[in-house]
């Protein structure tokens, strides 16, 4: 990549945009400036202030193809191919293109019909030492009258060339057309020798300024990479909405005629109508899965030659190919995916402890239907169960991801292969302790304990039905205190009554019956519902809670009977034992250690 930057006279920019040679690429999003940034911005130009670089990008590099589109205002212009691409300036030249170079008015963000307006130096107020530039700054209505009094009296009538000489009002939108300037100021002579003086000298000090008014602007060889051009363009858009791969993507297939938007807006509809879970799949995450599934696919044939990845800058290099080969296996995976963390416990995306492990788990689904590798075979499936909980207990997705991808799509193959563990399993590791700081569903680990709960098919407390996924949703089930708040805030120790110990899935209805009352109260609430003391027993066992240390009101040691066994439910989640069970620290956090009688 080359850079060189060089002051360019606006006037040659706009004729450019106006002739189609400066164009956007098609990444760049449409937006326009509200009035008050578009006076501010006239100010700065009439001022002579400097307002800023522009960046373009040449064309011509065939490894960096994006589709491209004119100016607002300039879609009529003789040249297709433009020489180079704003990446850094589109407001402002858009802006300044329709202020002085458009027949028409300017496209005026902020108003819901998005108003279109036309501006004008007051020259009387532009030559006043005492007054701002901006105080001359005329911004006006389409038909070029402005009203006060909500509409009822006329303020300012413009709608005619005379009517322009009359104010002193000068439009700028003939600023960069020399004939129309002086037919302008000619124009201006029945109205006076004082007004015909104010027009020369407003054109020599204000208009000459304009019209010589230069921009720097730094121009990106064609030789720059597409990784570059998204690094670059996101710099320097840090007020703006950050660019996505997906939208260099989207420019970039469409250069071979292929609308992976609408492509997407397809496959986001199925996900969403097949499955909640899959709300959290973004289209930049899709093509991280996309990218991870054609590298290890590439891998799995040349392991010598090929390595996998999928940071940013490989997913800028996938192919239309690779897509395409993937496509459908990937959108298999993300919905097998989904049905795989159903039967976790996983029931809505507001559950999911990472949204980013999904990037992985598809992947490896869409392999293995590519590759003929059955994962519904019970090995196999507790092979991908026992990698997906070290991730999300050994809390190992909260971070930079890509690496973790490339490690846990190669280390699931490998298991299922010849039996080596995975980085993940391998590294997975739970404090004890961390029971009680997991205190909200921020964290992922509590999403997991949670989930692993619902796994195991509980029953609501005071119906005894069975929680599935129907029912989960049907009910409005969230989760709930199991010694109420109301009952344990002037009693325990926060620490222990707000954590994931003293917190369990409750039907809504359910959750009202308990209110704030002490559990042996709301325990002989169950039993008015028409339960058998063996059913209440059966329900409340089924949450991982003793039923007697419940209805003894027994808090300090119901935590540490509970904390005891969601260790044990998450040993056998993750395969392997969670050491310092009994440690000092454990014992000081609990007052007792947590190893199972």
């Amino acid at each position: 990549m080359s850079v060189y930057s060089n002051d360019t006279d606006l006037a040659a920019l706009l004729q450019s945009i106006e002739d189609g040679k400066i164009q956007l690429p098609d990444f760049q999003r449409d937006w326009v400036w509200d009035d008050d940034k578009i006076c501010k911005l006239i100010e700065s130009i009439a001022s002579g202030f400097p307002m800023g670089a522009a960046m373009f990008l040449e064309t011509g590099n065939p490894a960096v193809r994006f589709t491209y589109r004119k100016f607002t205002g300039a879609e009529q212009s003789t040249i297709d191919n433009p020489d180079k691409l704003v990446l850094d300036g589109q407001q402002r030249l858009t802006t300044l293109f329709q202020v002085f170079k458009s027949n028409g008015a300017t496209i005026v963000n902020g108003s819901k019909n998005r108003e279109k307006r036309y501006y004008y130096l007051d020259i009387r107020e532009a030559l006043n030492p005492n007054k701002s530039m901006l105080e001359a700054v005329v911004s006006i209505p389409e038909n070029k009258i402005l009203t006060e009094n909500i509409g009822r009296s006329v303020k300012l009538d413009l709608s005619t060339r005379e009517a322009e000489y009359q104010n002193m009002m000068f439009p700028l939108n003939i600023v960069f057309s020399p004939n129309d300037v002086m037919d302008w100021i000619f124009g201006v002579m029945p109205y006076g020798d004082d007004n015909v003086a104010l027009a020369k000298d407003f054109h020599g000090k204000i208009l000459k300024g304009i019209t010589t008014y230069k921009i720097p602007v730094i121009t990106l060889s064609k030789d720059t990479s597409k990784e570059a051009v998204c690094q670059i363009f996101e710099n320097v858009n840090t007020g703006g909405v950050k660019l996505t791969v997906f939208e260099l993507i989207t420019a970039s297939f469409a250069a071979d005629e292929y609308d992976i938007r609408k492509d997407w807006e397809a496959i986001s509809a199925k996900f969403a109508e097949r499955s909640d879970i899959l709300r959290a799949v973004s289209s930049t995450n899709f093509l991280t899965a996309m990218t991870l599934l054609a590298s290890y696919k590439r891998f799995a044939q040349t392991p010598d030659n090929a390595v996998v990845s999928c940071k940013k800058r490989d997913v800028l290099k996938l192919t239309l190919a690779d897509y395409k080969t993937g496509h459908d296996a990937l959108v298999s995976g993300f919905l097998k995916a989904a049905d795989f963390l159903v039967h976790q416990g996983v029931y809505t995306w507001v559950d999911l402890p990472y949204s980013s492990q999904l990037i992985p788990l598809a992947a490896i689904f869409a392999y293995a239907d590519m590759a003929g590798v059955n994962l519904s075979i019970q090995t196999n499936r507790d092979i991908l169960s026992r990698w997906y909980w070290c991730g999300v207990f050994g809390e190992q997705y909260g971070a930079a991801n890509e690496t973790r991808y490339v490690l846990d799509m190669v280390g699931v193959f490998n298991q299922i292969k010849d039996g080596t563990i995975p980085d993940t399993v391998a590294r997975a590791n739970l404090q004890p302790g961390r029971l009680l700081t997991m205190q909200t569903r921020n964290s992922a680990a509590y999403k997991g304990v949670m989930a692993l709960i619902l796994q195991d098919s509980p029953l609501d407390f005071m119906s005894g039905n069975k929680m599935d996924v129907a029912t989960y949703l049907d009910e409005c089930t969230d989760i709930h205190h199991i010694f109420p708040q109301n009952y344990c805030a002037a009693r325990y120790d926060s620490l222990k009554w707000n954590s994931v110990v003293n917190k369990t899935p409750i039907y809504a209805s359910t959750n009202r019956s308990i209110g704030g009352r002490a559990p042996s109260e709301y325990i002989r609430t169950m039993a008015n519902k028409g339960l058998s003391e063996a059913q209440i027993r059966e329900a409340i066992t089924s949450h991982k809670i003793s039923y007697d240390l419940l209805a003894a009101d027994d808090f300090e040691n119901f935590i540490i009977d509970r904390a005891t066994k969601l260790l044990d439910r998450i040993e056998l989640a993750m395969g392997k034992s969670i050491s310092g069970r009994d440690s000092e620290e454990t014992i000081k956090f609990f007052g007792k250690s947590l190893i199972s009688k």
